[in-house]
């Protein structure tokens, strides 16, 4: 192909992306005179994303100068760092219809290449200089190493975690250094809290910043929460103001995903839900996603061609006719929720197929239990949680009635569609890419994980029996039961090896395998699981330990008190080895006899728990062997002082061998730093 052909075929492809074409020498005019680097005027940093093996793209925003209706924008890619051999150029004009950030495909680069990159304006003003890799191609079969990141928020904590990255790759050699960063998450947080709102500016023991505020924005109690697209953009510049979240964009390209926080916490589709009041808001899902895609650099498909949005018209219209998987038909439902699509696959070298979903457009509306009722101790029976999940599909016909406890109730789910999230779509879409991966290991990045959570309270003494009038497992979390079987059943039923999920949202690090059910039912592994703990957002362990009250009969299952007047998490000991575990907990203060204690069949899905964790995560991929390892930090409260980010909790890697098909996985750990105390 000449090069006129390949450029053409470069610009539609670009224009495909919503990005301008960086190729070659010839695609840009060059300013003339010095140049000056000028940070200050692209206040949230550069970045890059979705590297592919001869192109990556590329993300500034140029701040606007007072009076300018545009500025013209120039990206230099180079070979070497000083910039002496540049090997593309592009030029775009930015203008407030994009907030004045732009896109390029970098393209015509070479496979598992490092590229540094910088912006210049009209007047020769420079951005920071980026760096970004590409990657290996199809039949590469060196070492891939990349991280999981998800749940970071500036405005209560310090993104120290990033900073940790940054110097343990720095130091390492080049081989060993990560390829890029997937962020599984949560990038924003769109419900905030001012410093005003609280008692001294204080949240549960973490100081508020008094960064933005909202230009529009609606307070909900004492929570603020964006209602246009000004207010998501001003979430996002806000968030890309943190230093450390900046230097992590310059040195690594992110491959990000959303979850939920990007638009509603406890919305749906384009369901806007704030403390159980639901409003339909097409026209706040399309904002939202049109923030989104100005602010990420991903390859994702959006209305339009060129580098604006062009936001779909749509109206806030009641959600209506629900297909089989809970997604509501109404036309601007799905409009907005198709606006932006994010879930895609890419290979990265031999040892990996990356496989992205979307786990929140698509979602159901949640379980109305408002009329069912709540045992004492606080989990749900587990037949009654999946007649509940499954919906009108359960196996064999939904039950009229549930029994949850003693007591005999309506089921209220008997005529709905299951509880799902990928849609019907998706799902097909998804399983026609596993079933296609090749490589070795087929990494499915998912925003909140597939495990579940459960403990053994059947088993509590006669002092909590009332507790739970039950001879069930209790589920504290076990969602998506018929999606979660359909595609499990399906790397059983096919043979297909090498599964690992790699998950965020929970704010917590948790490893173990994937399987339908747990004893006494049939446990059966297909795949492994890794969740990360939040960069900076807090968790559930820190909540309990200031504020679970003592004197509650509960708290010896949550929270454990040292005589030292240091805490340790009891929740993680209750669903890692069951109620007794737990109590053992609480009448030794031995971790080694509570583990004694342990009930094998409570969880021998999970290999690790840690509701109070916070770091990152790393995935390392060979032909043969997947590992993953936990890089914990202490609660950032404030920004570390050191370039090392400060200290660490721990460091805990889990390995997995590659198996072959009819066999089960098998999950090897090792802790290599610190002490991980009840998460073991």
């Amino acid at each position: 192909m000449s090069e006129h052909a390949s450029r053409r075929s470069l610009l539609k492809q670009a224009a495909a992306l919503g990005a301008a074409l960086a190729f070659g020498q010839s695609c840009a005019s060059t300013p003339a005179g010095p140049r000056t680097e000028r940070r200050d005027l692209y206040p949230q940093g550069v970045a890059s994303g979705d590297p592919a093996p001869e192109s990556v793209i590329l993300w500034t925003r140029r701040a606007p100068e007072e009076g300018a209706s545009s500025h013209r924008l120039m990206v230099e890619v180079a070979s070497d760092e000083a910039f002496s051999r540049i090997v593309a150029r592009g030029d775009v004009e930015v203008s407030a219809a994009t907030d004045w950030t732009c896109r390029f495909l970098a393209a015509g680069l070479r496979p598992a290449r490092e590229y540094w990159y910088r912006f210049v304006d009209e007047a020769g003003n420079t951005s920071r200089v980026g760096r970004t890799l590409t990657a290996p191609t199809a039949n590469d079969d060196r070492p891939v190493q990349f991280a999981f990141v998800s749940c970071q928020d500036p405005t209560n904590s310090a993104l120290n975690a990033y900073r940790r990255m940054i110097y343990e790759d720095v130091r390492r050699p080049r081989e060993e250094q990560l390829s890029f960063v997937l962020h599984l998450g949560d990038f924003i947080y769109e419900m905030i809290r001012y410093p005003e709102d609280t008692p001294d500016g204080m949240d549960r023991g973490r100081r508020l910043r008094d960064g933005f505020r909202y230009p529009t924005g609606k307070k909900i109690r004492r929570f603020n929460y964006p209602t246009d697209l000004a207010d998501y953009r001003a979430a996002y510049k806000n968030f890309l103001a943190d230093p450390d979240l900046q230097d992590a964009r310059a040195r690594w390209p992110f491959v990000p995903v959303w979850d939920n926080h990007e638009f509603s916490w406890q919305g749906y589709q384009s369901a806007e839900v704030a403390f159980n009041e639901v409003h339909a808001k097409q026209t706040l899902k399309v904002a939202a996603s049109q923030a989104w895609y100005e602010y990420q650099p991903a390859r994702v498909t959006k209305p339009g061609a060129g580098d604006p949005f062009e936001a779909p018209a749509v109206t806030d219209a009641p959600l209506t006719d629900r297909d089989a998987r809970g997604v509501y038909q109404e036309p601007n439902n799905l409009i907005a929720i198709r606006a932006l699509q994010i879930q895609r696959a890419f290979r990265f070298g031999k040892n990996i197929d990356m496989i992205l979903t979307d786990n929140r457009s698509f979602q159901s509306a949640p379980i109305d239990g408002a009329n069912l009722p709540g045992l004492d101790f606080g989990f749900m029976p587990e037949t009654a949680n999946d007649i509940l999940e499954a919906g009108r599909e359960y196996p064999g016909g939904a039950p009229a009635t549930i029994r949850i406890g003693e007591t005999e109730v309506p089921n209220p789910q008997i005529n709905e569609p299951p509880q799902a999230y990928l849609g019907v779509e998706q799902m097909a879409w998804f399983k026609a890419r596993l079933r296609a991966a090749q490589a070795p290991w087929k990494i499915w990045g998912h925003s909140f994980g597939t495990m579940t959570w459960r403990s053994d309270p059947q088993n509590l003494p006669d002092e909590f029996a009332a507790m739970w009038p039950s001879t069930e497992y209790g589920d504290y979390n076990r969602s998506y039961v018929v999606e979660h079987t359909e595609i499990f059943g399906m790397v059983r039923d096919e043979g297909i090896t090498g599964l690992a999920t790699v998950c965020g949202d929970k704010h917590s690090f948790w490893a173990g395998y994937l399987s339908e059910t747990l004893p006494p039912r049939a446990f059966e592994p297909v795949g492994v699981e890794f969740i990360t703990g939040s960069i900076s957002q807090t968790g559930g362990a820190e909540v309990q330990a200031l504020t679970f009250p003592r004197d509650n009969p509960l708290a010896p299952f949550y929270v454990h008190d040292r005589p030292d007047r240091s805490t340790l998490c009891a929740l993680n000991t209750t669903l890692l080895h069951g109620v007794r575990a737990a109590l053992a907990l609480r009448d030794t203060g031995d971790l080694a006899a509570a583990r004694a204690a342990s009930n094998p069949d409570n969880a021998p899905h999970l290999k690790f728990t840690d509701m109070g964790g916070y770091g990152y995560s790393t995935v390392r991929a060979t032909p043969d062997l997947l590992e993953s390892e936990f890089v914990c930090i202490p609660t950032p409260f404030e920004r570390s002082e050191t370039d090392d980010g400060g200290p660490l909790r721990y460091r805990v890697v889990h390995r997995v061998p590659r198996w072959a098909p009819g066999e089960r996985p098998q999950m090897q750990q090792e802790v290599l730093e610190g002490d991980p105390g009840t998460s073991i």
